[in-house]
């Protein structure tokens, strides 16, 4: 019997994800509670959000994004498995390392490498100032 509605070729590989990934069904504990925002009467009255943690991790994930309960489950546990994908190979701290040299990249200089900076340029200025070319009315005998 199929868990979620959705193809069994979806299911196979979402099954086949999570013996590669070493999860299985009973370290999720999975929650239902009603889900908020578009979708009127059905998502204010169902219990359709799924809200799925990884119990050995830690991890948790909250899906509400179709209006079909049986959908959600499959997604969040897609979801889920990105993440502790990510946190297996690595990713995560590349990705922090990322976001921290933009961040640095961005923040504003303080006034003394400003005036650092400033200093390098006069310097570099001055030397293209001695390599001007000799003319003969400067050239003293």
């Amino acid at each position: 019997m199929s868990l979620f509605t959705i193809s069994p070729e979806k299911e196979a590989a979402l099954q086949a994800r999570m013996t590669h990934l070493g999860v299985a069904e009973s370290d999720l504990r999975e929650t239902f509670i009603r889900s908020s925002g578009p979708g009127g009467q059905k998502v204010n009255k169902t219990a359709s959000c799924v809200y799925l943690v990884h119990v050995p991790t830690g991890l948790s994930v909250k899906c509400q994004q179709e209006r079909s309960q049986a959908l959600n489950r499959f997604l969040a546990r897609r979801l889920l498995l990105d993440r502790i994908e990510r946190i297996q190979t690595g990713r995560v701290s590349a990705e922090r390392q990322r976001t921290e040299k933009i961040r640095r990249q961005k923040r504003r200089r303080s006034k003394r490498a400003k005036e650092k900076v400033l200093e390098q340029k006069h310097i570099q200025s001055d030397k293209k100032a001695l390599r001007a070319r000799v003319t003969p009315s400067d050239a003293k005998d």
